[in-house]
C-alpha cells in the first residue's frame, strides 16, 4: 500500500514537473501586472499581463524559454487557470444588482449583447474569418472578453492555439476603449451617469470597463460595473445554447457514421462518441459563485479573497495567451481580423449608446 501510495506520489511528479518553471514565470508576470496597475490604475492588469506575454515571446532573451522550458506551464496557464478565473469570476456577481436596475435597463442591456453577439459574428463571416474565430470574437466582445473566449473554446473544443489571436484582439480593442472613450465624453453630451452605463454597455473586459469609467467619477465608475456584470451573466446562457448546439451536431454526425456502417459490413466499427458539455463545469461553478454572493452568506473577507484569486488565475492565463502571439506571424495573418474587430468595436459603441438614451428617455 505505502508502495504503490509512493509510486503514484512520483508519476504526479513527473507529470507536473514539467508544468512548475512556465507557471513560476506567469505568477510573477501576475505579480508585476498588479503593481504596475497599483501605481497606474488606468492600466488594467489584466491588460498588462496580456502584454507582458506577447514581449516574452518576441524578445530575444526570453522567447527561447516561452518556446522551451516555460511551454508546458504557459500552455496550462493559458487552458487550465482561465476556467479557475471563470468560476471566481461569479463571485463579483449579485442578482440584486440586476434587479435593481429594472427590468427595462435589463432588457436593453440583453438586446445589446445579442445585436452585439450576432453582428460580430457576421462580420466574421464576412471578412472570412476561418475556423471557430468569428464566434469567439463575437463572445469575447459581446460579454466578457477573454474570460467568455476561454468558456466558448471549451464548449466548441477550439484548440488552444486558435484562442491566441481573439484573445490578442479583445486585449487590443479594450485598450483602444481607455483611451478614446473618455475624449468622446464631453462632445456626445454625456452625464457620469450616461458615461458609465455607455461603457459598462461597450467595452469587453471588466478591468478595461473600470479602467475606463473611473476617469468621470464614482457615479460612472458604479454603473459601469452594474451594466457589465449584467452582461456577464449573459455567459452562462449564450454558452449553454451554443453548447446544445454543438452536442446535437456531434449527435448528428453520430448518427449519419451509424447509419453509413451499417450499409457497409464490412466498415469498421466506429469508437464511441464523445459529446461536449452543454454547459462546462467550471461554467456550472461560475452560477454556484453567483448564487453564493446573491445569498449574502459569504463574508466579505472571502468575497475579496475570491477577488484575488480571480485576479491571479486569470492574469496567469492570460500571460499565457500572451505568450502565444508571434508579432510578425499576428501582422502577417490576422490583419483581415484586425480590421473585422475594429469594425465590431464601433459597432457595439453605437449600440451601447443607444441603448443608454433608451434608458435615459
Amino acid at each position: 500500500m505505502v508502495t504503490a501510495t509512493k509510486g503514484g506520489v512520483t508519476a504526479w511528479w513527473i507529470r507536473t514537473q514539467p508544468l512548475f518553471p512556465g507557471l513560476a514565470a506567469a505568477l510573477v508576470a501576475v505579480g508585476i501586472s498588479l503593481l504596475v496597475h497599483s501605481f497606474v490604475p488606468m492600466l488594467p492588469a489584466m491588460t498588462i499581463a496580456v502584454v507582458l506575454g506577447i514581449a516574452a515571446v518576441n524578445l530575444p532573451g526570453t522567447s527561447a524559454l516561452c518556446e522551451g522550458t516555460w511551454r508546458a506551464g504557459l500552455n496550462f496557464s493559458g487552458k487550465h487557470l482561465m476556467r479557475v478565473g471563470i468560476v471566481f469570476l461569479g463571485l463579483k456577481l449579485s442578482l440584486g444588482d440586476v434587479i435593481n436596475l429594472g427590468w427595462q435597463s435589463v432588457a436593453l442591456i440583453v438586446g445589446v449583447v445579442l445585436l452585439s453577439f450576432a453582428g460580430t459574428y457576421a462580420l466574421g463571416k464576412l471578412f472570412r474569418l476561418e475556423g471557430d474565430t468569428p464566434l469567439l470574437i463575437a463572445t469575447g466582445f459581446s460579454i466578457c472578453g477573454a474570460s467568455a473566449i476561454g468558456a466558448m473554446a471549451a464548449v466548441k473544443g477550439t484548440k488552444h492555439s486558435d484562442t491566441v489571436l481573439p484573445v490578442a484582439l479583445v486585449t487590443l480593442c479594450g485598450t483602444l476603449a481607455i483611451g478614446v472613450l473618455p475624449l468622446l465624453m464631453n462632445p456626445l453630451g454625456l452625464s457620469p451617469l450616461q458615461f458609465g452605463q455607455w461603457v459598462g454597455a461597450g467595452v469587453h473586459d471588466v478591468g478595461q470597463v473600470v479602467a475606463t469609467a473611473q476617469t468621470a467619477g464614482a457615479v460612472a465608475l458604479s454603473a459601469a460595473i452594474i451594466v457589465k456584470l449584467t452582461r456577464v451573466m449573459l455567459l452562462a446562457p449564450i454558452v449553454g445554447v451554443v453548447g446544445g448546439m454543438e452536442r446535437r451536431r456531434h449527435t448528428r454526425l453520430a448518427q449519419a457514421a451509424a447509419a453509413s456502417s451499417a450499409l457497409d459490413p464490412n466498415a469498421e466499427a466506429s469508437p464511441k462518441p464523445r459529446f461536449p458539455p452543454v454547459i462546462p463545469m467550471f461554467v456550472v461553478g461560475f452560477l454556484v459563485m453567483i448564487v453564493l454572493r446573491t445569498t449574502g452568506w459569504l463574508p466579505a473577507g472571502v468575497v475579496e479573497a475570491g477577488s484575488t484569486a480571480q485576479d491571479v488565475a486569470l492574469g496567469a492565463a492570460l500571460f499565457g495567451l500572451g505568450s502565444s502571439v508571434r508579432v510578425r506571424e499576428l501582422f502577417r495573418t490576422g490583419i483581415r481580423a484586425t480590421i473585422m474587430a475594429l469594425c465590431s468595436w464601433v459597432l457595439i459603441a453605437m449600440l451601447a449608446l443607444g441603448a443608454v438614451h433608451l434608458m435615459s428617455a
